[in-house]
């Protein structure tokens, strides 16, 4: 009964010193949060506008990109897309979707070593282009994939 007693008591006072701090403006996770977003590139409508924003209109095509999506996707709303690179020195990953309203994805910021990869899961208008951008030393290089979308499953 007193580890319950103690865990409840812990929560709580940790709930009121971050109620505390939030009220006095010492802590604005709103501010930090989306302090360092790619606003151009996430609110284009285009493939051109996105790369643009992400710096990235010379990205040149890499075969030490591995991108993982499925030739035909039965469900556009849940797409499983998994992405690495084996370029060295890779800061970067965005994934783009060519025909969503709005191509950009996901960005990925990789620092001190970590280990280039991630797995999502998007969300297809349509049959499209999957794309992926890495950034590694300052340069860009690219990847892709058809993923085809059915519709209930009746083909694309």
């Amino acid at each position: 009964m007193d580890m319950l007693r103690r865990t409840i008591l812990k929560g709580a006072s940790v709930s009121g010193v971050l109620s505390v701090a939030l009220a006095a403006g010492v802590l604005k996770p709103g501010q930090v949060l989306a302090a360092d977003w790619n606003k151009s590139a996430f609110d284009s409508k285009d493939l051109d506008g996105a790369m643009k924003g992400l710096g990235a209109t010379a990205a040149t095509e890499s075969k030490d990109i591995v991108l993982k999506a499925p030739d035909i996707a039965e469900n556009g709303a849940v797409v499983p897309v998994d992405v690495a690179s084996n370029i060295p020195n890779t800061s970067e990953l965005s994934i783009l979707v060519v025909k969503n309203p709005f191509p950009l994805s996901t960005t990925f910021h990789f620092s001190n070593g970590a280990i280039p990869e991630a797995a999502v899961r998007l969300k297809l208008a349509q049959t499209s282009v999957v794309k992926v951008v890495a950034k590694a030393d300052g340069k860009f290089y690219t990847a892709q994939k058809e993923v085809k979308v059915t519709v209930g499953g009746c083909g694309g």
